[in-house]
């Protein structure tokens, strides 16, 4: 994705510069290995894309209400897409972007379905201080993201800061060290994937531009 190419896009590239700037440069070499260390990991190659079928799930969401992927799309196309948590400053502003476009997602059909591997208490957290409206669903271990192809495992040096920063193994309820790319789909009502953005890099998302014109085509 080319700088600039959106809005979204935008409002990430003043993190990702704040960032560049904000860490020393050991940890930046960090967080750029951990990047390559994604994209030579195969997940990208292995994670499913356009024209295949999506899988069924039935998770909880933070109220523990059941949410099953084919009950909502037989009311229409879902976009689903996957944050790291609401301890990621990119995944915020992404959740808050995606509920500012709501309203253009409903008005092409859509439901927006967003899955994260935080505990549900830490996923309701991060809905309330977003003021979500979109359903938000904890995918534990994340046994979903792994059926999509879509999980991936931190180098050691990543895993450590996290841990050490913000303790990611009690945000998810695991030693696992493991996180879904921030992967988006958009699902038809036959469950076939018809949009998909995979990135090796968690500072790039997909532009909901890209999303509703996705949407559009299924009309």
């Amino acid at each position: 994705m080319e700088a600039n190419e959106g809005v979204l896009d935008t409002l990430l590239n003043t993190k990702r510069k704040e960032g560049a700037t904000k860490f020393t440069k050991e940890k930046n070499k960090i967080y750029a290995d951990g990047i390559t260390s994604v994209a030579d990991s195969g997940v990208l190659e292995n994670a499913l894309n356009v024209g295949d079928k999506a899988p069924n799930f039935t998770l909880k969401n933070a109220l523990n209400k059941e949410v099953s992927l084919y009950n909502e799309l037989e009311n229409g196309p879902v976009i689903l897409t996957w944050y790291r948590g609401g301890w990621c400053p990119y995944c915020n502003i992404t959740l808050h972007y995606l509920q500012e476009k709501l309203p253009e997602f409903t008005k092409a059909g859509a439901t927006l379905i967003a899955l994260t591997p935080e505990l549900p208490d830490n996923s309701l957290d991060t809905a309330e201080k977003n003021n979500l409206e979109f359903t938000v669903l904890s995918d534990l271990d994340n046994v979903i993201g792994k059926e999509y192809g879509v999980v991936f495992q931190l180098t050691d040096e990543v895993a450590d800061i996290y841990e050490a920063g913000f303790g990611l193994s009690e945000k998810n309820g695991n030693n696992n060290n493991q996180l879904p790319l921030a992967a988006t789909y958009v699902i038809d009502k036959n469950r076939i994937i018809q949009y998909a953005f995979l990135d090796a890099d968690y500072r790039q998302r997909a532009e909901p531009t890209e999303i509703i014109t996705a949407l559009e085509k299924l009309k």
